[in-house]
């Protein structure tokens, strides 16, 4: 399992603890979850059968604060990936200095073939399964990949339920009524336009130069779109699960969204089926690709924005951008990472490119635990230093020790978290 999650994460872990001289007994404290829990729960599907399913919540560090992390349903949501994603997020954290560890969760089952009734008993179930392991000075769990406000929601009742008093702080990503936080939607995508408009004065290039595709055009795709499209981007691809479009001529989010919520799929902006519109893929200059192979596309930006492992050894020789900024989590194996390195390209890692999701969700839990409410100017005016001063430090120590940006993140964090490991006294 080479390119499993976990053993990706592992090994930029095991990269930055050498570069700071841990040793091996650290090193292995510090790549071991505090806790995982594995738990099946039971719904009753809406023909009556009572149906059984793997849930999953595993808290890696809590060393700087307590754990933080996404509720993710997927197939693919197994014990490895949700390790992985754990381990990630204390990285996350410790990388943008807010003062959290890691933590996921997830359920394993493709939520495609589930009523909305079944769903809210999913959630509801995953809440009654780990709801003792959870809280506001505990645990803050928070959407993922297939989750929403609205799962958040029917999780907090169930919690509050259980323990018998308010805690609105105990999960993030609710809706306003709730204590839900404004900015929230966008804060990954806006986040991770702080990040790359920063690179781009820095490397001293020009907006409407530069060709942006977008791989995955869920929430934090279709907002990092939407966002660089009106500062000025050009935006030639978009894709998602079912394929992608390329247009030399670009391509406006907006239009692109409305095709997609009304047919279900990105290609059909040009297509009905299998059935492609020639005329206007001429006039556009456009290209229609499959799922794997748009991260190939011409383009000075890439942003996959879906799920991990998008760019691997097999495509990475065939991607064309110089700037990969990774709202995904996990989406280039390590294998690609060095082919990527010899080609020059710049890989704006995960852990910084996407960590203003975490960074909003702490300001929605400070908030929650304060009786505050912030206008969405102040988040936004709070979310932009914080990913900047982040980004400066990451840049600057890549530079002073020829590190790739992933592992100068990696350094950055291990070192922050190592630090408060040692003063608790783990490491003894």
């Amino acid at each position: 399992m080479a390119n499993s999650p976990f053993n990706n994460y592992l090994v930029r872990l095991k990269s930055a603890s050498t570069l700071l001289g841990l040793s091996n007994k650290e090193f292995k404290t510090l790549s071991t979850p505090n806790n995982v829990f594995e738990k099946e729960i039971e719904i009753e599907r809406d023909n009556g059968q009572i149906e059984s399913l793997k849930a999953y919540r595993v808290q890696f560090n809590n060393a700087r604060g307590p754990y933080k992390g996404g509720i993710r349903f997927h197939p693919k949501a197994n014990l490895n990936e949700v390790k992985a994603l754990a381990l990630g997020m204390a990285v996350k954290c410790a990388v943008v200095g807010i003062p959290m560890g890691g933590g996921k969760g997830g359920v394993e089952f493709d939520p495609k073939q589930y009523s909305p009734k079944e769903i809210e008993a999913i959630s509801r179930a995953w809440m009654r399964a780990f709801a003792e392991h959870v809280g506001s000075k505990k645990d803050i769990p928070a959407p993922d990949v297939y989750t929403n406000g609205a799962i958040m929601s029917f999780m907090l009742d169930e919690y509050e339920k259980i323990v018998g008093y308010s805690d609105p702080g105990m999960i993030t990503g609710k809706p306003l009524s709730l204590g839900g936080s404004l900015g929230r939607d966008t804060a990954t995508a806006q986040g991770g336009v702080y990040i790359l408009e920063e690179l781009v004065n820095t490397l001293g290039l020009r907006r409407k130069d530069l060709r942006v595709a977008v791989q995955g055009f869920g929430n934090a795709g279709y907002h990092a779109a939407s966002i660089l499209h009106g500062l000025g981007y050009r935006i030639v691809g978009l894709s998602d699960s079912k394929g992608g479009i390329w247009s030399a001529r670009g391509l406006d989010p907006e239009e692109v969204n409305a095709v997609k919520e009304e047919r279900n799929a990105v290609t059909e902006f040009y297509c009905k089926g299998t059935v492609c519109d020639m005329d206007k893929l001429m006039h556009d200059e456009a290209k229609i690709y499959s799922e794997k192979d748009f991260v190939t596309c011409p383009c000075d930006i890439l942003i996959p924005a879906a799920l991990d492992n998008a760019i691997d050894a097999k495509n990475a020789k065939n991607v064309k951008a110089k700037i990969i900024l990774e709202l995904a989590n996990d989406p280039t194996t390590p294998e690609a990472d060095l082919i990527l390195a010899k080609k020059r390209a710049i890989i704006v890692p995960d852990v910084l490119a996407n960590a203003g999701g975490v960074t909003v969700s702490y300001f929605e839990w400070a908030q929650n635990i304060t009786g505050q409410r912030w206008t969405e100017e102040e988040v936004r005016d709070k979310l932009k230093p914080i990913m900047l001063k982040a980004f400066e430090s990451v840049w600057r120590l890549s530079k002073e020790k020829k590190l790739t940006l992933r592992n100068s993140a990696y350094f950055v964090a291990v070192e922050k978290i190592a630090t408060a490991m040692r003063d608790r006294g783990s490491f003894l």
